[in-house]
């Protein structure tokens, strides 16, 4: 029997570089396909998942958006913005707010100084709310806005009767207050206030410890403990608050 040629390729069968071809291709796209995604996530666009209901009914509870990361840098916030900030003491969790308007209307009583169009206006171009000093004019068309609205009363004048337009995006008073662009406005049914930029921190770290310390006494209440020593705490009431605080971490 004569041997096989070392010479002759024909001889034996070629090597299965298909699959390691197809292999190779398929890791390229998969190791393109992240690195692209980390960009577009680091510094254009975050996927954020919304916590709440003080959003609607323009954005649902639990629902899940896209927040442009990169607009800011090229311009600044302004009114109707929808915007997503981190919570300072966990920062793995995001507040999505919308930008209102806060009018200085001088605490003005006599001139309503929005009405009912203004508010559908303002309600189109997807302004949270409206807080100000002053009056507002047709209330009912107002609460058919479905605009939520702070205000100092109710008058049937026109605002030109009292009042004169002057700018918008510039610091004013309302209600005793500085109000700069970019405060931050916290509302609800107690009313409004306003937090400057340079204490969102500290507020919203005191804030959520007092917020934890209230529903600790509440459920004290419930169970028949009473106020005194509680509101404010005494030395007792201090140490059930930090094991009860130290048991939730």
């Amino acid at each position: 029997m004569a041997a096989a040629s070392d010479n002759n390729p024909s001889t034996f069968p070629a090597p299965p570089r298909r699959a390691n071809t197809v292999l190779s291709g398929w890791l390229r796209d998969v190791i393109i396909s992240l690195v692209v995604s980390a960009f577009f996530i680091i510094f254009l666009y975050q996927p954020v998942k919304v916590e709440g209901t003080s959003m609607m009914p323009t954005l649902q509870d639990q629902e899940r958006v896209f927040i442009n990361k990169f607009v800011y840098k090229l311009e600044p916030i302004a009114r109707g913005d929808v915007i997503v900030f981190r919570y300072p003491r966990d920062p793995a969790k995001s507040y999505i707010k919308r930008v209102i308007a806060v009018a200085d209307a001088m605490g003005v009583p006599g001139a309503g100084i929005f009405g009912d169009i203004l508010c559908a206006r303002l309600k189109k171009r997807n302004v949270a709310a409206l807080v100000t000093d002053g009056a507002v004019r047709d209330r009912a068309g107002v609460l058919m806005s479905a605009l939520p609205v702070w205000c100092g009363g109710v008058a049937a004048p026109a605002s030109v009767n009292g009042l004169t337009f002057v700018g918008w995006q510039e610091p004013i008073g309302c209600g005793g207050c500085a109000i700069f662009p970019g405060d931050v406005i916290v509302a609800d049914d107690d009313g409004a206030v306003v937090i400057p930029q340079a204490m969102l921190e500290v507020v919203a770290q005191q804030g959520a410890e007092h917020e934890l310390y209230e529903s600790w006494v509440f459920s004290e209440v419930e169970n028949g403990v009473k106020l005194p020593g509680l509101y404010p705490l005494d030395d007792d009431a201090k140490a059930r608050y930090a094991a009860w605080r130290k048991s939730r971490s």
